[in-house]
């Protein structure tokens, strides 16, 4: 036994599954690691370099994204309507109304300085009371009105893909946080695996001890651990029963865990109200909503100056009032754009809006579910299999050469 133990035979021989399962924990890490970073590209584009697959990618990643996932567990029309539309309402007015004042101030003093500075107390009295007065229903009506023509206003895919396309870092923390369990998985199984295939190697090398025989093995594991890992995590896509055992693809096991995670990110940080309201404001059909703000507005310019229409009229003559409705009608979409920086309302909203994509996400079939982290391994997977089996390759010549070298050269 000690003789065994002091054998440099002995030691070489055992090395070679270990350094069979340190290749493949090596290039299964450096697999993940390449499909995600770095964020942008590091080198001399567009061959001498490298970017990670899912940020060189962003919009098509993210497209395929939306598309396996939010267009089929919500609607445009239902996603806004579990925000509930009356909320939306009741919340702007509350943000609103204890600044009527300022905002009435604050409009009045950059546009008509001298007329308001010398209006009476009593007369910009009854101007706050009118506005007061009147802005529920007007908001009321105007947030139903967007509510009726949301499917046209909002294009919720666009949206999420522009989201997506300008921040990497979140749609990497998507698939990240989503498939956490499986990456794990891969990085550890290629210790796993890549032992497992070193014993054969072993055996092989003492059977048949050619030159050709480590630097073999040594790419077959760099490629094969990669392989054998993704297809445990996507199969089989139903569980089937072998003996007292359950099996399904890793992923697919995951499923409640996955839709939790996936739409408290997207719920939270993507399908937010305010998001969703800057969309509508600013997105294709921007110039509609706006002027849908400013047609519900109107009504309160022309009856707010009705009380003295004579008055403002002369004061501000027919362009000037005119100028005024448009003034009033951008700082309504102004106050749109802004009652929504509060963090407990957009979490309650998107807990509301959560609750209903995770039902549904749940509900998904394994061949619809699996589309959500697949396409991040299939993009440019055949490059990251060559590059592990390269690696793979070059760890078995080392090997030959370091571990095996006299032996291996008088074969």
């Amino acid at each position: 036994m000690t003789s065994l133990l002091t054998s440099q035979e002995f030691w070489q021989y055992l090395s070679i599954p270990v350094i069979a399962a340190l290749i493949g924990w090596s290039t299964n890490w450096l697999a993940i690691k390449m499909t995600f970073y770095p964020l942008e590209f590091i080198g001399k584009p567009p061959l001498l370099g490298w970017q990670g697959i899912i940020p060189s990618k962003a919009r098509k990643m993210a497209a395929i994204s939306v598309d396996a996932t939010i267009s089929k567990i919500g609607t445009v029309q239902e996603i806004f309507q579990q925000i509930d539309p009356k909320v939306l309402a009741a919340h702007i007015v509350h943000s609103v109304e204890p600044r009527i004042e300022e905002y009435v101030d604050e409009l009045m003093l950059r546009e008509y300085p001298t007329f308001w500075e010398n209006l009476p107390t009593s007369a910009r009295k009854m101007v706050y009371d009118r506005v007061r007065k009147s802005t529920p229903q007007l908001v009321d009506n105007l947030v139903e009105d967007i509510s009726d023509n949301i499917e046209d206003l909002l294009d919720i895919k666009g949206m999420v893909i522009e989201r997506l396309a300008r921040d990497k870092q979140l749609l990497n923390r998507i698939f990240l946080e989503c498939g956490e369990v499986e990456f794990r998985f891969i990085v550890n199984s290629g210790l796993y695996f890549g032992f497992l295939f070193g014993l054969i190697q072993m055996a092989v090398w003492y059977i048949y001890p050619s030159w050709w025989v480590l630097p073999f093995f040594g790419l077959l594991v760099g490629w094969a651990t990669n392989w054998i890992a993704l297809n445990v995590i996507f199969r089989p896509l139903h569980a089937k029963k072998v003996g007292p055992f359950r099996i399904q693809g890793l992923f697919l096991k995951r499923q409640p865990a996955v839709a939790e995670s996936f739409c408290h990110i997207v719920t939270h940080e993507i399908l937010t109200v305010g998001n969703i309201i800057n969309a509508i404001l600013e997105g294709p059909k921007g110039d509609r909503a706006r002027n849908m703000v400013k047609k519900h507005i109107k009504p309160l310019v022309d009856e707010t100056a009705g009380m003295g229409k004579a008055l403002t009229q002369m004061a501000f003559g027919p362009t000037g009032f005119a100028t005024l409705k448009n003034q009033v009608g951008e700082k309504a979409i102004q106050i749109s754009q802004t009652s929504f920086n509060n963090p407990v309302f957009e979490q309650d909203r998107a807990r509301a809006v959560e609750s209903i994509m995770v039902e549904r996400m749940i509900a998904l079939s394994s061949e619809e579910f699996q589309d959500l982290l697949r396409p991040c391994f299939q993009e440019d997977e055949i490059k990251l299999i060559l590059v592990g089996a390269f690696l793979g390759l070059a760890a078995g010549v080392c090997q030959l050469v370091f571990v095996f070298g006299e032996t291996a050269f008088s074969l």
